[in-house]
């Protein structure tokens, strides 16, 4: 198992037109694993963020065309790749999976984790999204062994859901993965502060790749990607625009916390 190497989180500002999204993330992740990356983390959505319509018709089945173009580049550029999130057929009719994709270096897929709560806010004036209508929620917590460490899989609004964490640390979790699509009202307000209180409560890094700028038909997101280490310091922020962040990860360090200030084991409440 690799004790130290670099990750990235690819933040990007995704449309409608499907082929220029993955053009634009292929680039980025390209150079991601060009500054040294071995693990790149994309966000939500990165192959089409737009009208819930639009993504439920758009939706592919896995196998199909973007997780085989992902599995294609994570084998190219010999990266362990979790594929932020597509739009996934679901046996509902008018609905999708919204599911998160990670790829070994050999192009395998190794885990696919289906988004569980539901981003149903209504905020007057602000934020109004009913993703319930059009997306149907997953059920299963997602780990996965890796000799990059044991990761956690998770998307956005899962964010909110502190329990959803605490299974990923009790089965092993080390690094939590978050792409997303967190709004610019409720990044402003929230997502720093949620991203370091996961990373701080479990003990794990996490990698928050969000999506940046506006979005069809209405949606403006935060950006600030972030990289933050198991004693909730920053290692890596994006700022608004599409970008590339990279920060070391430290196997040693994480083991290193949960020995010296060991709250995973001294819970008294489960």
């Amino acid at each position: 198992m690799s004790a130290e190497y670099l990750a990235a989180a690819v933040q990007l500002n995704s449309g409608e037109d499907k082929r220029a999204c993955l053009r634009r993330a292929t680039g980025l992740v390209e150079q991601a694993a060009e500054k040294g990356a071995q693990l790149v983390v994309l966000p939500e959505l990165f192959n089409g963020l737009g009208r819930f319509s639009r993504l439920v018709s758009a939706a592919e089945s896995i196998p199909g065309p973007t997780s085989d173009a992902m599995g294609q580049l994570a084998a190219r550029l010999k990266i362990t790749l979790l594929a932020g999130t597509i739009a996934e057929q679901s046996e509902a009719v008018g609905r999708a999976y919204n599911t998160s994709l990670l790829f070994g270096p050999d192009g395998q897929l190794i885990a696919r984790y289906r988004k569980i709560h539901l981003f149903d806010v209504h905020l007057p004036g602000r934020v109004t999204v009913d993703e319930s209508r059009w997306i149907q929620a997953g059920d299963a917590v997602t780990t996965a062994a890796t000799p990059l460490g044991n990761f956690g899989l998770s998307i956005c609004y899962d964010l909110r859901f502190p329990e959803l964490y605490r299974r990923l640390a009790d089965q092993q979790g080390e690094i939590f993965f978050v792409p997303s699509a967190f709004t610019r009202v409720t990044g402003r307000a929230h997502w720093e502060v949620l991203i370091r209180a996961r990373a701080i409560e479990n003990q794990a890094y996490v990698i928050g790749a969000n999506q940046c700028g506006r979005h069809p038909p209405d949606l403006e997101t935060y950006g600030n990607s972030l990289i933050v280490d198991p004693w909730g310091e920053i290692l890596a922020r994006a700022a608004d625009d599409e970008a590339v962040i990279l920060a070391k990860i430290d196997l040693q360090r994480l083991r290193q916390v949960r020995q010296q200030l060991p709250a995973l084991n001294q819970r008294r409440l489960n």
